[in-house]
């Protein structure tokens, strides 16, 4: 794995220990987590196994999971164990670095499931918690609950729906036990990650905890970085020092950050400079200007480019229409220094900035610590934004051996871009991508924190094959330096980077603090307050009842009095978020009046309402009205769109849907019903005057958009069997039929309808169009080549036949197509199935005589098949190519049948048609002998 920890623990352990617990380390470092908590001495401690001392110590005489393990662990601690092989295990030296192993490993599961991936081999809960736990979903969602909330510091509560939290106080628990403290010299290290990672849960700092982290720092100290230090461990002072400057940098101590991050650029002789060099940053500028950049270079290190095989996240290009993807420098550069206390090194100033050598993971973490502090100090400072991001830039386009760091260089410069129009669409994009990979990598397949329910995961990008991901051992070794968000964090950012650009995905207490009043507005009616929403809100736009301002009790006060003149400059928005408490749609007209005609959130409301009376006229003129003001609103065009669809005015519907998929390619409803707008449009007629042909004097160019339209929808929402469905119709109704699309459609819906709808999801129709079109096309064909027919084959025999129970239609048209592939013997049985299943229906020989009918004639089709089928040769099975009958009685068969059917039909049909016809198709039988 590589991680600092494990190799201050193995330097740690006198040699006799060591040797015994030699395997634990081993299942450490390989990231086999599992098999460290499969040890007997661990399962005694989880409950799942009893000795004497702990047989009568149960969870349910505890309040919290964790304090019944902190009761064991006292237990297992002080039990003596038998093992005459190895008598050190008999000591309380191993026990107690046994299970400081596993709170090491618990550590460990808890980052790769919640921040670095790849996903856990084991579910924490079924492996850590008594099976009358995990296995039910409700006892496992109360556990958790309870200690999430022992997780809370000084009134501060941790993240709720904490993923796995068992992995974390299983980890805390063993850390905090006195005779681990004590004697378990690597335990401090451990125990100040468990709380510092405890710290990043909570919602604020916490003092107490703030308190312990910054006491196991100062011990630390003392034992890493006196000069007397046992430890000699290559870059061991600088992995501590740059994990302290992340812990700095969250509480705020920025100073303290930037000092240790000096200190451990000394340590490294790591040379760097944020500098200028003439460069064009355009692809309209004309001449050079000075470009920020910073220039670096590794001391023990030249690599030009990280080598092919080592994987990476996704880094997406910029694909600006302006803006260079990387600044184009001067071949020959005049410098400029940004500090004017420091002077660039001989070593850089040669550098080709264009072509820098690969960073050093360490020294890529400086930098990225650099501009974390920086951002830190004053994020909505311009200036500082464009100082910070050359850091990430650096590490980003020197490229980097190690996936974490990099993951990390993806998510800083996401933050400062996020702040730029020009790069402001690549930043969200990028960090979009950076939550996908992060929920993807750490989950597999989300699940919610309390096990309550699964969530679907759909992904910006695809996940990483395994051979383009990263190791266990390769994420974790640098992480916490790096101080990298959980996957719940990066989703918080990325809600608050929506915020920016006009989302409304925030926290409630962030918006009072700042008196943002419209979102705290927003955030009390979401959650059902809508009095105190309304006082928020009106308070802005009204005085008070008594037109006493300052006397007004806030609690009290409704705010009923006159409006405030001049209104404030938010009241139009103020006065819609009013609209939608209230429900009142003269509140939006009022916002639209007071904007001067200009707000178009109003006309949205407007709409909204509008079409929820079902007046999906004025709906529609309302959207178009906020439209004309901003055209750039996604929702309102579908919004607009669905409108049209209900007014019937189908053109104008595919228009709005249109522009829906140019603003948001992936938006699955969009495409489907733009499609569906698309098949009412009627076609547009050619410049064709052949009388002969009048039937080609059309074209079906709508409905083949359509198709088109639907198979995008298909490929976002690939588990949606309803737009699979309109794939599948569609495709049949083209002219000529897409039969490629008509297979594709039809095996996906099998896929997804099979299991709970079975023969119901084959639509019998169609399929007998693609089986007639496949036989017309090849006659006797090879299906064992590619093309349309194996390709039909495929989906009959893989996805299709298997559904199969009650369908005779279904059955006759595999039969078609097994005569067409010469097996006969298929054929056959197809028929057969047919028959007996029309044949196997309830009185049908006492139903109508339709009901008689359909059995006639299926009885002679299999009569017919028999004829021709039974009297070939095999061509299939191991009697192929051997001479033998397909069906040597086939004549018995065939009269067999049809004396079933006349026998049961003989009371009530034997005068009708359908009987005639089987007395002279048993004739003729008889006339064969």
């Amino acid at each position: 794995m590589g991680d600092v920890l494990i190799d201050v623990i193995r330097s740690s352990l006198p040699e006799e220990l060591a040797t015994v617990l030699r395997d634990e380390l081993q299942n450490l470092e390989n990231g086999d987590f599992l098999a460290i908590f499969r040890h007997p001495e661990v399962q005694v401690l989880l409950g799942h196994t009893d000795n004497e001392p702990t047989n009568n110590i149960h969870l349910k005489d505890f309040p919290v999971w964790s304090d019944y393990i902190f009761h064991r662990l006292g237990l297992v601690l002080s039990t003596r164990s038998e093992d005459r092989a190895y008598p050190l295990r008999e000591t309380a030296a191993y026990r107690q670095h046994l299970l400081f192993l596993v709170a090491v490993a618990c550590l460990y599961a808890f980052i790769q499931s919640s921040v670095t991936g790849p996903p856990l081999t084991f579910t924490p809960s079924e492996v850590l918690l008594p099976r009358h736990i995990s296995s039910s979903k409700s006892a496992l969602a109360s556990l958790r609950g309870q200690l999430i909330s022992s997780l809370s510091t000084d009134g501060v509560a941790a993240y709720r729906l904490t993923p796995n939290v068992e992995l974390l106080c299983l980890a805390e628990t063993i850390l905090i036990c006195p005779p681990i403290q004590k004697n378990v010299e690597a335990s401090t290290w451990a125990r100040l990650r468990v709380n510092a990672l405890h710290q990043r849960l909570l919602s604020e700092v916490a003092p107490s905890l703030q308190t312990s982290i910054y006491n196991d720092l100062d011990a630390l100290v003392a034992i890493l970085l006196a000069p007397e230090s046992k430890y000699k461990i290559k870059n061991l002072r600088v992995k501590f020092l740059l994990e302290r400057a992340a812990i700095h940098t969250h509480h705020g101590f920025d100073k303290k950050a930037k000092a240790d991050l000096a200190q451990a650029t000394a340590e490294r002789n790591f040379e760097f400079a944020l500098t200028g060099r003439m460069g064009k940053r355009t692809k309209y500028q004309e001449k050079d200007t000075s470009q920020l950049l910073v220039l670096a270079r590794s001391a023990d290190s030249d690599t030009k480019t990280v080598p092919a095989d080592v994987p990476k996240p996704t880094n997406l290009d910029l694909n600006d229409d302006t803006l260079f993807e990387s600044i184009s420098f001067t071949v020959k550069p005049s410098l400029t220094e940004i500090k004017d206390d420091c002077s660039l090194p001989a070593s850089l100033t040669s550098m080709d900035p264009s072509d820098q050598p690969l960073l050093d993971p360490l020294d890529s973490i400086i930098l990225l610590s650099l501009a974390s502090s920086i951002t830190n100090t004053n994020p909505a400072d311009g200036l500082t934004r464009e100082e910070t991001l050359p850091y990430a830039t650096r590490v980003l386009e020197g490229g980097s051996s190690n996936w974490q760091v990099y993951t990390q260089a993806l998510l800083v410069r996401s933050r400062i871009e996020g702040y730029k129009t020009r790069t402001m669409e690549r930043g969200l994009l990028q960090l979009q991508a950076l939550v996908d990979q992060v929920i993807a990598e750490t989950s597999g397949s989300e699940t919610i924190a309390n096990g309550d329910s699964d969530t679907q995961v759909t992904s910006f990008l695809p996940k990483a094959k395994e051979s383009e991901s990263a190791s266990i051992g390769d994420r974790l070794r640098y992480v916490f330096a790096l101080s990298s968000p959980s996957r719940w964090e990066l989703e918080a950012e990325l809600a608050a980077r929506w915020v920016h650009i006009g989302g409304l995905r925030t926290a409630l207490e962030i918006y009072e603090r700042l008196e943002m009043w419209a979102e705290a507005a927003l955030c009390w009616a979401a959650t059902e307050k809508e009095d105190k929403a309304k006082r928020i809100v009106r308070r802005q736009l009204f005085h008070a009842a008594n037109g006493d301002n300052d006397a007004a009790d806030l609690d009290e006060e409704k705010w009923e009095g006159t409006a405030r003149d001049p209104p404030p400059t938010e009241a139009p928005r103020l006065y819609c978020i009013l609209g939608d408490i209230d429900k009142d749609p003269e509140l939006y007209q009022r916002a639209w009046d007071v904007s001067g005609q200009r707000y178009a959130r109003s006309q949205r409301s407007l709409g909204r309402h509008y079409f929820g009376t079902r007046d999906y006229t004025k709906a529609a003129d309302a959207y178009l009205l906020a439209l004309k003001i901003n055209s750039l609103n996604h929702p309102s065009w579908f919004a607009l769109g669905c409108a049209y669809l209900e007014l019937q005015q189908f053109k104008e519907a595919v228009h709005a849907f249109s522009r829906c998929v140019q603003l948001d390619d992936t938006d699955a409803e969009s495409w489907s019903n733009m499609a569906a707008s698309l098949l009412h449009l009627r076609p547009k007629p050619k410049d064709d005057t052949d009388e002969e042909e009048p039937q080609r004097s059309i074209t079906n160019h709508p409905r083949q958009d359509a198709l088109k339209a639907f198979k995008r929808a298909a490929t976002i929402k690939h588990d949606n069997s309803r737009i699979w469905s309109n794939v599948l119709t569609v495709a049949a109704s083209t002219n000529p039929p897409s039969y490629a699309d008509i297979v594709t459609a039809q095996r996906r819906i099998c896929e997804l309808r099979g299991p709970t709808d079975g023969e119901k999801s084959v639509d019998e129709e169609i399929l007998d169009l693609l089986v007639r079109h496949v036989i017309q096309e090849g006659g006797e064909f090879d299906v064992s080549r590619p093309g349309l027919p194996r390709l039909a084959n495929e989906l009959i025999e893989k996805h299709i036949k298997p559904l199969i129970t009650a369908s005779p239609k279904l059955w006759t048209i595999l039969s078609t197509l097994y005569v067409h592939t010469n097996r006969p013997s298929s054929a056959l049985e197809a028929h057969e199935k047919a028959w007996r299943a029309v044949t196997s229906q309830p009185k049908w020989e006492s139903g109508t005589e339709a009901q008689w009918n359909v059995a006639v004639d299926q009885t002679i089709d299999l009569v017919d098949a028999y004829e021709t089928l039974g009297s070939r040769e095999r061509t299939e099975g191991l009697a192929a190519g051997s001479g033998e009958l397909v069906t040597k009685d086939w004549k018995f068969k065939a009269r067999s049948a049809v004396r079933s059917v006349m026998g049961k039909g003989k009371d009530t049909w034997e005068d009708s048609e359908g009987w005639e016809r089987l007395k002279e198709r048993m004739e003729e039988l008889k006339g064969r002998d």
